[in-house]
């Protein structure tokens, strides 16, 4: 058997703030936290080593003492479930996201948005889950 993606670590200097960035995104509640770590994950999947099939990953923050410096070499692509790409990125950006500029022609479907911190992530216009 093959291993499962099951979490995310991200890097930040505010672990709570983005954390609830995150939470409204991806409908995600906080799952642990202690100095310097929160830990979110979507309420709908059971926690354990024996979940099957695909699961959600959870997204841990972790305080580190330097900023980013540099266009992220991993980023979350996100689709939305309920709205059309147009609307999901104005809710994205009522949230604390910004427009990013990551080298893009403008010929993409895909609309580039970067969180509270500066990590990039893309909302894709044509791909469902």
């Amino acid at each position: 058997m093959a291993s499962k993606f099951t979490e995310l670590a991200i890097d930040c200097a505010d672990p709570q703030g983005l954390a609830r960035f995150w939470c409204e995104v991806l409908g995600y509640e906080v799952r642990d936290e202690e100095d310097g770590l929160v830990t979110i994950g979507s309420s709908a999947v059971p926690e354990g080593r024996d979940r099957v099939g695909p699961v959600p990953p959870t997204l841990t923050f972790a305080r580190v003492p330097e900023g980013k410096t540099v266009k992220n070499r991993l980023h979350i692509d996100l689709n939305a479930t309920d709205r059309e790409q147009d609307e999901e990125v104005r809710r994205l950006l009522d949230l604390g996201a910004k427009h990013a500029e990551v080298g893009q022609t403008g010929e993409e479907s895909w609309v580039t948005l970067a969180d509270p911190e500066g990590n990039e992530f893309c909302v894709l216009a044509g791909r469902y889950p």
